[in-house]
């Protein structure tokens, strides 16, 4: 849940407005993320042949011993993001691992995935990669009911496969 970040739901917004409000709440964003996270800093740049490219946000991990990225995306999955984070990984795990941290991980968040899509991008890599939907505000009652039913009658379909 992003809400604490006070954006407009109904109005949309840069990556860089999302990673401004973000880097603006970090230890608040840090306590969502979980134990262990400490901020590296945004817009790290990864420079491969001459061209210079931009990790929205990194983060290491001192339980895990992984540098964490994450790219932030205000669209749906695409498979051009999934690609976009595993030549990131493998800069990193070449590049700025030291010999005692495990491989880098990468996040991407997004407004929305398609499970299916999802799977077959990030299907095969040898990279860890995950991606997950962020929504800015608590759905109201109706919509949680709604999602709920959704969640449980898929649920219900595949109990007997």
């Amino acid at each position: 849940m992003f809400e604490f970040l006070g954006l407009p739901e109904e109005k949309p917004f840069l990556e860089s407005d999302l990673e401004a409000a973000l880097v603006r709440q970090i230890e608040d964003f840090l306590l969502e993320l979980g134990r262990g996270f400490m901020f590296v800093g945004t817009q790290q740049r990864v420079t491969v042949n001459n061209i210079h490219y931009y990790v929205d946000m990194v983060f290491y991990n001192k339980i895990l011993h992984a540098l964490v990225l994450i790219e932030l995306k205000t669209t749906k999955l695409t498979p051009e993001a999934t690609g976009q984070i595993n030549m990131y990984l493998n800069y990193y795990a070449a590049e700025v691992n030291d010999p005692e941290d495990n491989p880098p991980i990468g996040i991407i968040l997004c407004t929305d995935k398609d499970s299916v899509a999802a799977e077959y991008a990030l299907g095969g890599l040898s990279n860890q990669i995950f991606a997950s939907r962020y929504v800015l505000y608590m759905p109201n009652k109706e919509q949680l009911i709604k999602q709920v039913e959704e969640v449980l009658k898929r649920w219900h379909s595949h109990e007997g496969d």
